[in-house]
Parts: C-alpha cells; sequence; structure tokens
C-alpha cells in the first residue's frame, strides 16, 4: 500500500511491444552509471549486524496500529514516537530488500521494500537525502537496496521509514513480472521458481508451509522418543517398495546401482539392531509418469515403530494430522483460515477405519450404486453382469469365472481389461476391483452428510486389511479371527488420494523370503513394478525383528491437502520438467 496510488511509477512494466531485452539494456546503462560514480551496483559490502527484519520493525509497532470500519490498517503517529523512543529505536532502523514498488513525485517518492518477513515502506524526501536523492533515478523494481532512517507515520496512516540513507545493493537487469497479472504461463511459474517466488504471496506462503510440516512432523515424532536417521539413497537391489526405479552408475566400481524407492528396508534394519522407534524423511525416486499427483522425485517419511500394530500406527496417524494442522494454524493463522475453507475434507472428525471387503460390500449395494450412477456413472452394471457381485468377492473360482468373461467385454475400456488380465490371483482380482469401483469414489461415500453425495466435506479413510498378494512386505492376519489371505495393512485416502501407507511389518524371514522370491517370479514375467531379492535383508531377519509396525507418507501430498492444492507441482520448489525449448 502507498500513499498516493494514483502517482505514477518510475519503473512500470513492459509496455505493450517492449521487448524484456531493451528494458535489460536500459538497467545496464544504469548500472554503469552506478560504476561512473566508483560504487559496485553488485556489492557485498554489507553490514549485516546492523540490519534488522523488517517483520521485528512491524512487531515492535504493532501496538500502534488501529483498524478502521473498513478493515483498513492505520497507525497512530503519536504512539509510533512513544515507541519509537523505547532503546534505540529512536536513532532509526537499518533494513534491506527488495524493491517491489518504487513511486517518485519530484522532491519526495516512496518505495516499497521486501525481505523475507515482510514489507515496509521507505518515504523519501530530498531535503532528508540530499544529493544521494538524484541517485534514486537509477533504481528499478526488482533491486535489491538497503535504507536507514527513523520509523515514522505517513499522513495516509502507514507505517514508513524516513530514509536518511539508501545504498543499491544488486542491480536487478531484467524486470520482475507485469505486477497485477503475474506468471500467467503455468510451467514458466515452475521452471522459473524465484519469478513465482518473488511476485507472488501464495507461493511464498506455501513453502512456508511446507517447511512448517517438516518441522512439525519431527517434533511429533521425536516427542514420543523416535530417532532421527539418514540411509542410502543408492543401492544395488530394488526395495523397500513394488516401483519401477532409476538407475544410475557408479564408475569406480563399474557398478550400475538404483536410486532407492523407498527406505523401508534399511529402516527396518536398524530396529534389528534396537534402534525400536526410527524415522526418515527423505528424497525417493521413481521412475513413473508425471501427473497432479506425482513427481518422479519426491520427500517420504517413514517411521517404524517397535512393539506396535498398524492399529497403533492408525490412532498416531489422526493424531500425529491434526497436530500438525494445529502447527500450521498457530504459525500461519490468516492463510490456514483460507485453506481451511477451501478444502474439500476436514480433519476434525473421526477417520472411517473400513476393510476393503467391507467397502466393496458397501459399494455393491443396489442403493448405493444408484446413487453413484446419478451422480458419475461407471461400469459395475456391466462388470456386475459377469458375475462380479458380492458373494463372488469370497469365492475364488466364481471371482475367477466372471474375470474371464469381462476380459473378453469390448464394452468395458481396454485398460481395464488389460488390468484384469494381470491379476494372477484371487486377492489382486479383490484388490483391482476395490481400485476400479471404490477408490475413486471415497469422497462421495463417506462425507460429513452421511450419505452418497458431492455436497459437504469429505472425511478421510483408513483402507484396511489388504490382499497378502499386493502387500509383499506386510505381516499375515495371523491371530485368531484374523484372515491369513489378509495382511495387517492400511492406506490412508484424504479426498480420495493416497496420502499414506502403513502395516504390521512381516518379521518372519522364512514368509519374507517366499514373497521375495514371488517378486522375482514377476519380474520374469514382465512385471516392472517389483522388487528384487534381498539377502541380506533376510539375513538381518534371521537376527530377530521385533514385532513392529511402519508408515510411509508423501510430504509433498500432505502440502498440497493442508493447503489446498490441486497439483503437487505447486508444493514443489522445482518439479521435474521436459527441457526448455
Amino acid at each position: 500500500m502507498t500513499d498516493n496510488k494514483s502517482a505514477p511509477q518510475t519503473q512500470v512494466e513492459s509496455p505493450e511491444g517492449t521487448s524484456e531485452q531493451v528494458l535489460r539494456a536500459a538497467r545496464v546503462v544504469k548500472a554503469a552509471k552506478v560504476r561512473g560514480r566508483g560504487e559496485d551496483p553488485f556489492t557485498n559490502e554489507v553490514d549485516a549486524k546492523s540490519l534488522i527484519d523488517v517483520g521485528v520493525v512491524r512487531e515492535h509497532f504493532a501496538s500502534a496500529m488501529t483498524r478502521g470500519a473498513d478493515g483498513t490498517q492505520k497507525y497512530d503517529a503519536e504512539k509510533v514516537v512513544a515507541l519509537r523512543g523505547e532503546a534505540s529505536w529512536g536513532e532509526g532502523v537499518a533494513v534491506a530488500g527488495r524493491v517491489v514498488a518504487w513511486r517518485s513525485f519530484g522532491k519526495a517518492g516512496f518505495l516499497r521494500l521486501r525481505d523475507r518477513t515482510s514489507e515496509i515502506q521507505v518515504f523519501l524526501r530530498k531535503d532528508a537525502l540530499g544529493q544521494d536523492y538524484g541517485r534514486l533515478e537509477d533504481l528499478d523494481v526488482g533491486d535489491i537496496v538497503t535504507a536507514s532512517g527513523p520509523v515514522m507515520v505517513t499522513k495516509t496512516g502507514e507505517l514508513s521509514i524516513e530514509a536518511r540513507t539508501i545504498r543499491l545493493l544488486t542491480k536487478a537487469y531484467l524486470p520482475l513480472p507485469e505486477k497485477w497479472h503475474g506468471l500467467t504461463d503455468v510451467e514458466v511459474r515452475y521452471r522459473r521458481r524465484y519469478l513465482d517466488l518473488i511476485s507472488t504471496q501464495e507461493a511464498r506462503a506455501t513453502f512456508r508451509a511446507r517447511a512448517l510440516v517438516m518441522r512439525a512432523l519431527r517434533e511429533y515424532l521425536d516427542g514420543l522418543g523416535f530417532l532421527e536417521v539418514e540411509t542410502p539413497t543408492m543401492g544395488a537391489l530394488v526395495s523397500g517398495a513394488a516401483a519401477k526405479p532409476f538407475i544410475t552408475h557408479h564408475n569406480a566400481l563399474d557398478l550400475d546401482l538404483y536410486m532407492r524407492v523407498a527406505p523401508e528396508l534399511y529402516l527396518k534394519r536398524l530396529v534389528v539392531g534396537g534402534l525400536e522407534r526410527v524415522y526418515e524423511i527423505g528424497r525417493c525416486y521413481r521412475n513413473e509418469g508425471i501427473s497432479t499427483r506425482h513427481n518422479p522425485e519426491f520427500t517420504m517419511l517413514e517411521y517404524y515403530r517397535a512393539y506396535a500394530t498398524y492399529e497403533t500406527l492408525m490412532d498416531m496417524t489422526e493424531e500425529m494430522l491434526r497436530s500438525v494442522d494445529e502447527s500450521l494454524r498457530r504459525a500461519m493463522p490468516e492463510e490456514h483460515a483460507e485453506w481451511e475453507r477451501a478444502r474439500p475434507f476436514r480433519f476434525d472428525r473421526p477417520f472411517v477405519r473400513k476393510s476393503i471387503h467391507e467397502l466393496l460390500e458397501y459399494r455393491l449395494r443396489p442403493e448405493v450404486q444408484k446413487a453413484l450412477e446419478e451422480i458419475v456413472g461407471g461400469d459395475l452394471g456391466k462388470l456386475a453382469r459377469h458375475g462380479v457381485t458380492v458373494q463372488a468377492l469370497r469365492d475364488g473360482a466364481a471371482l475367477d469365472k466372471a474375470f474371464a468373461s469381462a476380459r473378453t467385454d469390448r464394452e468395458l475400456d481396454s485398460a481395464t481389461r488389460k488390468q484384469m488380465e494381470g491379476c494372477d490371483s484371487h486377492g489382486e482380482r479383490v484388490f483391482l476391483l476395490y481400485e476400479l469401483l471404490v477408490e475413486p469414489n471415497l469422497p462421495l461415500l463417506f462425507n460429513d452428510q452421511g450419505r452418497v453425495t458431492k455436497e459437504g466435506k469429505s472425511l478421510p479413510v483408513f483402507v484396511m486389511d489388504h490382499p497378502v498378494e499386493v502387500s509383499p512386505l506386510a505381516r499375515r492376519q495371523t491371530r485368531a479371527g484374523g484372515d491369513p489371505m489378509l495382511v495387517d495393512r492400511f492406506e490412508l485416502f484424504v479426498q480420495g488420494k493416497e496420502l499414506c501407507n502403513a502395516f504390521s511389518e512381516l518379521n518372519d524371514p522364512e514368509d519374507q523370503a517366499e514373497r521375495f522370491r514371488q517378486q522375482v517370479a514377476k519380474k520374469a514375467r514382465g512385471a516392472e513394478e517389483t522388487m528384487d531379492y534381498d539377502e541380506d535383508y533376510i539375513r538381518a531377519l534371521e537376527h530377530g525383528l521385533p514385532p513392529t509396525a511402519g508408515f510411509g507418507m508423501g510430504i509433498d501430498r500432505l502440502t498440497m491437502m493442508l493447503t489446498a492444492k490441486d497439483s503437487i507441482r505447486e508444493v514443489i520448489l522445482f518439479p521435474l520438467l521436459r527441457p526448455e525449448r
């Protein structure tokens, strides 16, 4: 906010028909003028100890601020003078930052300065600056400067610094994005994130939120006695998850290595070693497609807790997510209020907990199918005529027959039929039906309205008890009343998007060895997303892994959800893009 919005700017954005290079050339000339005066337009000579954050200045004078009936902020000049008299504030302050607005009125002017904490107006008077005032003509929006002087209030009630000195620190050769429209090309925003951060408050808030989320996760786990560790990001085997890896090469060893898809097996080795509560927040890499929910390079939180089950981790997950969200609320109250309003889900109610079989049986109810068809349509009717029923879910032969019939149905899309062809077991068939019929509709099935509808906000859903065939590292349900063809596992879905995956860990070395062999067999049949046989991990299990539960969550997706973003690229500083042409 400036004192005279109608006044012209000395630096305006690129006029129509004027190229960026013309503007750059003009700024290069100004830099030459600065050098001609014996000054460096790219100096490193700055007294860091003398500088104060703009946010600290604003906080000191916050009690002098009033808010009018229209919501506008104004400062009481007398109160500012009184506060200025405290300690050394009367001597003036020195701040540094980027010029984001610059207006001149002959013998006076205003510039707006932004640092990492906030923005403040700098009032420029010729009689206060003397000879230095003429040098202001060499300033442009985007330049980085330092200014010092007493804090004052303008006639319009804006807190300002009345400059006694102003000095150019860095000349910006290229102009900033047009003030009102910013970066309209989404790919340019991602590719030139530095410009996005300069010009967009929302972008700066998003990445501040991401940092706060990671800090809050650490505080939560540290508070429970977990130890943060680091494990290798390159290895000779594909391990920790069924995913297609990136391959690199170690020259000295003449050895192909895989970028890690997950740190899981290393972390469980540490639990064997007696580090009974461990976690890692680190980068993982999966050679998969790029979408609004996927980036090949991403950040994961994984933790492992001895003497716990997946039920323990469900309780922890609810508590942890609410704790993280509350930390975000306290640190960024205004932004959080906006994000919370925009979120299509809510965390303040108990999360839904349903097994895959319960979800499918609910989805196959005629009244549920009818309600969904009215909203989104679907292929259930086509599948039902081939024998996909509630009864078939627990009858391997019946479901196999239904799939064999459906695979020849040309009314089904080819992708669905191909997926069906890839199912080798009853468990894989059940899981595919869940992925086809339930997973895309979770927000409609479970919401705060208590019925199948697009209205209201969705509830997070723990999807529990997966088939053993799709869970090669999870513990079978060997307890009384359990099903040995299922595992103690959950995936948490928020607004229909998977956020985390957790399970009671498989600690039987013989069972784990057999699961590895099954993965190797699938790879031999052409499956790309499989794991290798990890002999050393089996050896570690033979030393004894205590009953343990493990958890994995994407930090990027969590940040997306909490800040109400639709694309993962909005929360990754530099997402993978095609080479710039």
